[in-house]
């Protein structure tokens, strides 16, 4: 294998050495099944092609200083996918079984996770298509679960520094009763033109309003979004968000630090009363927000103003990676050793 220089690696794909597949056929899952080949053989008719029956998640795996494999809270990733199945009518994963799938393919590439402190991590990346072939919109009758991972660095450029967002408003990622908490492709697909715009006006990413009033913070493509103020941590409440597993690790932290917690629909005009702002998810962890412009409205909410992360902020960044790396005790029992 060439050396790999974990500090300069960019969030993206790197072949590993082996994904971990399971197929769903005749009503039931089969045995797990460790693979080298890094393509899929699909039928040009399948149902993930034509009418998106597919479902991913994201989670890391950490290499800590003490030398262990942790993995970071799987058991959530596999309740959120069996969502994502209720929600398209795929057939749904069994925990443990998705558990040990990642455990698995882990292990089997266990020379592409990052040395501690690299700044790089592991990302695993759980897959679920629908393959049968058909023409009609129906659900599939067969499915393939994969697992591939890849090692990456940091998702913003920048690492963890407070950035610029903007408002688009000409674009809905989801609708209120659409698939919006759902983490299926079409999802992302529906964000890549606002994201586009984004970068090129110079801004980190895009953020959405609700897609009903236009009044309410939605979250941006890849990420939720929090607000901190008079020691209470702000997030979403909202049908079209996708439920982020590290928004809930950071919700339970900021409690742990004796903080408020509030779930709720946050108005746009709201933001300029936040001390502190993020955008949150496995990818960046935390994203600190430096401003949000609302360029149609003709407004800037400015959240950090000398552009640095705030004190809340910064102190659940590294209270969540210290639990992540094993630095800290898991008191919540959320990392998974891999032996």
């Amino acid at each position: 294998m060439k050396e790999i220089d974990w500090k300069n690696l960019a969030f993206g794909y790197m072949r590993t050495d082996y994904n971990v597949r399971c197929y769903y056929r005749d009503g039931k899952w089969g045995e797990l099944e460790l693979c080298s080949e890094e393509t899929i053989n699909v039928h040009m008719a399948a149902v993930c092609l034509h009418y998106g029956q597919e479902a991913f998640e994201g989670l890391k795996a950490y290499r800590g200083k003490d030398g262990k494999i942790r993995v970071f809270r799987p058991e959530e990733n596999a309740a959120r996918l069996q969502s994502t199945c209720r929600g398209i009518l795929m057939p749904e994963l069994p925990t443990d079984t998705f558990v040990k799938a990642v455990k698995m393919v882990v292990k089997a590439n266990e020379r592409f996770i990052p040395p501690y402190e690299s700044g790089a991590t592991l990302y695993i990346r759980p897959l679920l298509i629908g393959t049968s072939a058909q023409v009609g919109v129906h659900p599939s009758k067969e499915y393939l679960f994969v697992v591939f991972v890849t090692p990456v660095g940091p998702y913003f450029k920048g690492g963890f520094a407070a950035n610029p967002y903007v408002i688009i408003r000409e674009y809905d990622r989801s609708a209120p009763l659409g698939t919006g908490m759902y983490k299926v492709g079409g999802n992302y697909a529906a964000s890549l033109k606002a994201n586009k715009m984004a970068h090129d006006l110079g801004y980190s990413s895009e953020f959405y309003l609700d897609a009903k009033e236009k009044k309410y913070m939605d979250e941006c493509g890849a990420a939720n979004f929090f607000g901190i103020k008079n020691n209470t941590y702000v997030t979403p409440k909202s049908t079209s968000i996708l439920p982020s597993i590290t928004n809930k690790s950071l919700m339970q932290l900021a409690e742990d630090l004796g903080m408020k917690v509030e779930r709720r629909q946050i108005p746009e005009d709201e933001l300029a009363t936040f001390e502190e702002a993020g955008a949150c998810g496995t990818a960046a962890v935390i994203s600190p927000i430096a401003r949000i412009d609302d360029l149609e409205m003709q407004k800037s909410f400015v959240i950090s103003k000398d552009g640095n992360p705030g004190p809340v902020s910064t102190k659940l960044y590294n209270k969540l990676r210290a639990i992540q790396y094993g630095d800290e005790p898991d008191v919540h029992h959320w990392v998974t050793m891999v032996d």
